[in-house]
Formats: structure tokens, sequence, C-alpha cells
């Protein structure tokens, strides 16, 4: 998988959907996988502006991937 760059909530939205659909999960199957509904979940990818930084973490963890925070380079 490459590396995605995260700038903005609509990225964030993309990604999530993409990861989950990569993994072959359906919506109701990742929700079982972090014990929330399948309607928080689909909140979650519609507007990630909601989720908690430790609920998106162990979003994230079940999907398989990580976080890696890097400076941008100054311009």
């Amino acid at each position: 998988m490459d590396t995605l760059t995260l700038q903005s909530p609509a990225q964030l939205s993309a990604h999530l959907k993409s990861l989950r659909k990569t993994r072959g999960l359906t919506q109701a199957q990742l929700a079982r996988r972090l014990g929330i509904r399948q309607s928080r979940l689909a909140d979650i990818e519609n507007h990630p502006e909601t989720v908690s930084s430790a609920q998106l973490l162990d979003l994230l963890a079940v999907l398989g991937v990580e976080v890696l925070l890097r400076p941008k380079p100054v311009s």
C-alpha cells in the first residue's frame, strides 16, 4: 500500500472508506470489530471531524495502518 497524505477532513473521509474497502470489509463488519454501531461508522466516514482521536487511532489500528507525523518542507 502506498503512503497516504492527510491534510483535510475530506481526505480522511476518502482514505477511511478506501482502507476499509481494500481490507474487504463492509461498514457493518468493521463496526463490529470496533464495538460500535454501523451508523456510527458511517458518521465517522462521512463526517470525520466528529471522531475523537482515540476512536480514530482504534479505527486505524483495526484497518492495519499507522500514523506517521512528519514536518512539511518549508518553502
